[in-house]
């Protein structure tokens, strides 16, 4: 599995795929990430300093993510990312986390000492779609609320039951709200939920002009940021 990368055409910056505790959550019906998190500390540690060890700061920017939220990775792999972040003169950091964990993101920027873009896993902004079928765990009713905490959400399109209302709706909240934003088209994988080719296409072909919208990130697959598998 690759685990580092150089993002170099929109938001240039380093990313590495961390290891870390299961995730808080760990029940969003889409998901089967949780395959990579770990009980194993010593093992973590080892393999996140290995990755993390290929950081240079080139950019002066850092993403790190892993199956779940930042808050879920090993304290010692965050003193380390710290230790980099002053090493390498990175001035930006990009972290995860599930809405659970809104009321702790201004403790994470104090403990780093930079800038920190909180990405969340949005999914849909609407409330029964991501509630009642794809068991979010998040219980926000709009994006501007979701806007007070966090600053990038992650968006899925393409899923058999949404809508291209749905979609419609949550590009124009991306947009109003967000300066940036990620759409990741979905991908079948091992739980029941299922891509609408058809949607996609339509997607694609409707919203093509965020291919060239520099706020915004689409990935068609799942591994576009060249990290996972």
């Amino acid at each position: 599995m690759d685990r580092y990368n150089r993002i170099t055409n929109k938001n240039q910056r380093e990313i590495v795929l961390l290891k870390a505790w299961p995730c808080a959550w760990g029940k969003c019906r889409f998901c089967d990430y949780t395959e990579d998190n770990s009980t194993n500390k010593e093992e973590m540690i080892a393999l996140n300093a290995e990755v993390l060890s290929h950081v240079t700061g080139e950019f002066g920017v850092l993403e790190v993510i892993n199956s779940g939220s930042c808050f879920e990775l090993p304290k010692e792999t965050l003193a380390l990312i710290r230790r980099i972040i002053q090493e390498k003169h990175i001035n930006r950091l990009f972290f995860e986390a599930h809405w659970m964990y809104r009321e702790h993101l201004q403790k994470m920027r104090d403990y780093m000492g930079i800038p920190i873009t909180f990405k969340i896993g949005v999914e849909t902004f609407n409330y029964d779609f991501r509630e009642h079928y794809l068991n979010k765990h998040a219980d926000f009713h709009s994006a501007e609320e979701v806007s007070r905490y966090f600053d990038s959400p992650c968006l899925m399109v393409g899923i058999k039951g949404q809508t291209r209302e749905m979609i419609a709706y949550d590009m124009e909240m991306l947009k109003k709200y967000f300066r940036l934003g990620t759409v990741n088209v979905f991908t079948d994988n091992s739980t029941d939920v299922k891509r609408d080719p058809e949607l996609v296409d339509w997607f694609m072909e409707t919203y093509a002009q965020l291919l060239c919208d520099p706020s915004v990130e689409v990935l068609y697959e799942k591994t576009d940021f060249g990290v996972g598998d």
